[in-house]
């Protein structure tokens, strides 16, 4: 699986883990996203895939490296999607 494929997979799974906001983004911690069984088995590096989404503005959350336990609270943030 490519960077863009994990990126597009990691959307789906916040979308079907977060809740969905009055903006249309949808948010979900961190904790929720590694402890969940579906995304263990799709992502070999979470935090990986988290940093390229940032990166492509994806995603928003605090901070540049998220670790399990220290980090669990943090709210990651899929942004809306950009109208056409």
């Amino acid at each position: 699986m490519n960077v863009e494929e994990e990126v597009q997979r990691l959307t789906e799974e916040i979308k079907r883990l977060g809740a969905v906001q009055t903006d249309g983004s949808y948010k979900v911690t961190f904790g929720t996203l590694f402890n969940d069984d579906q995304c263990a088995n799709i992502f070999e590096a979470l935090v990986g895939t988290l940093r390229a989404a940032k990166k492509r503005k994806v995603v928003t959350y605090d901070g540049e490296l998220l670790l399990q336990g220290v980090h669990d609270n943090v709210q990651i943030t899929l942004n809306p999607a950009p109208a056409n």
